[in-house]
Order: C-alpha cells, then structure tokens, then sequence
C-alpha cells in the first residue's frame, strides 16, 4: 500500500511539474493535498516503525 501511495504521489508530482508555470488556486490546493498525503504516510511510516 505504501508504494501504490508513492507511486501515485509521484505521478502527480511530475504531472504538476509538466504543465503551464502560473499557478492557480486549483494547483495550490492540488499540492497542498500533495503535501498532506505526504506527510500522512510519514508519521505512518514513524508509527510502524516505532512498534
């Protein structure tokens, strides 16, 4: 599950990276939910490891 939450993460990171410079408030959201995911899958991964 990890690495399906990568993966997508990934793509969606180039994706962003491939279209037009200016952002607007719908990219800004996008990656805010980007980081978000991100960092959710961090302190999951913390918490497994911790066990």
């Amino acid at each position: 599950m990890n690495k399906s939450i990568s993966m997508i993460f990934a793509g969606l990171v180039l994706g962003s990276l491939a279209g037009c410079p200016n952002q607007g408030p719908a990219e800004r959201a996008g990656e805010n939910v980007d980081e978000a995911v991100e960092e959710l899958k961090d302190e999951a991964d913390d918490a497994t490891d911790a066990r």
